[in-house]
């Protein structure tokens, strides 16, 4: 019975491992509930009764104390609460130190440290972090755990530009997803997908992967409490597409959820950023982009707010203001290419700045001295992007793409796009090598 509990009712930290040999272990069933709570979208009370666990109970041996807190940061992390995240965290690094048989908990412990190192913005952080976690959990034979990591991976290297290696993770995401390992958070996984294939064609690309995340009621559900930047990103893509109904039901569904759980500020935040789209209200969104506590869709919020300002009439000056917030909360959050998205919609209001933010890392990699959009055009042309595509992307014109690529192909002394392609891919795998799911 208790096999299946772990299976059916508790999230991967749980189910990796054995965690208590009493079938009436308090932890375990406080932390069943609190599963079963924000699976239900109750919140609030999923944090105070995972909170709970996390601090044992006298009938119960200790072996099941760890993964109930690493299920505790993680629902912190969720919640964009990073504090109390790391506090958690350090509670399991206590538990594990000096201990046997503790791989499950330094994996675990580890990934969830990759999630909350990418929430807070620290993309280098998260990518390191969980590379250790995986190759825990490989050791261990965890492979629950994989899908997580795989997530955080895949959305790093998105949020820094480098949509080959974002793919690679993607891909294994799917693998996951037909082995049946995407029980925990389906909703995240297919978020990541969707994202990556908007920024290579635009939402139509991702239409299926949207529209099957808002009209599965569970999905939906799951992603909203785990990602405060979703509902507005669905809105905007949705409007994108077209169907207002879709959008509507994003914006009434993360209504739904902050109303349910007043006390979360991230889900407030969350709420208000997707009624300030639909509204198309700058007033709202400035206040989505001052109370989110996750700066990537903080900047998301002061970018949406400063498009709508740029738009009317006599507030141009207010408009570059909230826009120049919105690149430096990007840079900030470690996504490049979003900032300089912004920073292109700045010029187009006349605006220079001094500085210009990286879009892609090949740290490591001897790339002929390349520049860094020499770089960027030489990761995208190697993903079968055309010149026009590429300018898109990158925010400047095909014939300045064209000049790049000749400079590039003199550095990397070749001759067209196809040795381009397997010459980029040398690079790239010896700089960033994806973690194999083993």
């Amino acid at each position: 019975m208790l096999d299946s509990l772990f299976r059916l009712e508790l999230p991967p930290a749980f189910s990796a491992m054995r965690a208590c040999d009493s079938d009436s272990c308090e932890t375990v069933r406080l932390s069943s509930l609190s599963f079963s709570a924000w699976s239900r979208g109750d919140l609030t009370d999923a944090l105070r009764l995972s909170d709970a666990a996390s601090q044992g109970h006298p009938a119960c041996a200790g072996t099941c104390i760890g993964p109930a807190t690493i299920w505790h940061s993680s629902l912190l992390v969720r919640v964009r609460e990073p504090v109390a995240a790391a506090r958690s965290l350090a509670r399991v690094e206590e538990l594990t130190a000096g201990a046997r048989d503790t791989e499950g908990l330094v994996a675990a412990s580890l990934v969830c440290a990759g999630d909350l190192a990418l929430a807070q913005g620290d993309v280098a952080a998260a990518v390191d972090a969980v590379g250790r976690g995986v190759r825990k959990a490989q050791q261990a034979g965890l492979r629950c755990l994989l899908p997580d990591a795989h997530t955080v991976m895949a959305l790093s290297a998105l949020r820094q530009g480098n949509v080959s290696v974002s793919l690679e993770f993607v891909d294994q995401l799917r693998d996951d997803a037909l082995l049946g390992r995407t029980t925990d958070r389906p909703g995240q996984y297919a978020w990541a997908a969707a994202q990556l294939l908007e920024v290579q064609g635009g939402a139509k690309s991702a239409a299926h992967f949207i529209v099957g995340i808002i009209t599965d009621d569970q999905l939906l559900l799951e992603l909203l409490a785990s990602q405060p930047a979703a509902a507005a990103w669905l809105v905007r893509a949705t409007r994108e597409l077209g169907d207002a109904s879709l959008a509507q039901r994003v914006a009434s569904e993360a209504s739904g959820l902050a109303t349910r759980n007043s006390g979360l500020r991230s889900m407030t935040a969350a709420a208000s950023h997707a009624r300030g789209l639909l509204e198309e209200s700058p007033e709202r969104l400035l206040s989505a982009g001052e109370s989110h506590l996750d700066p990537w869709a903080g900047a998301s919020a002061f970018e949406d707010a400063g498009n709508l300002l740029a738009d009317l009439d006599r507030e141009r000056d207010r408009a570059v203001e909230v826009l120049e917030r919105a690149v430096d909360g990007y840079t900030n959050a470690g996504a490049p290419r979003d900032a300089r998205r912004v920073v292109s919609r700045l010029r187009g209001l006349g605006v220079r700045r001094g500085r210009y933010p990286r879009y892609v890392s090949q740290d490591g990699v001897n790339t002929g001295s390349l520049t860094e959009t020499e770089a960027a055009v030489a990761e995208l042309v190697s993903h079968g992007f055309t010149n026009s595509q590429v300018g898109e992307h990158l925010f400047i014109s095909g014939h300045t793409v064209a000049f790049h690529l000749k400079k590039i192909f003199r550095k990397l002394n070749v001759a067209s796009r196809v040795e381009l392609t397997r010459t980029w891919s040398r690079l790239s795998d010896a700089a960033a090598e994806p973690v194999s799911p083993g």
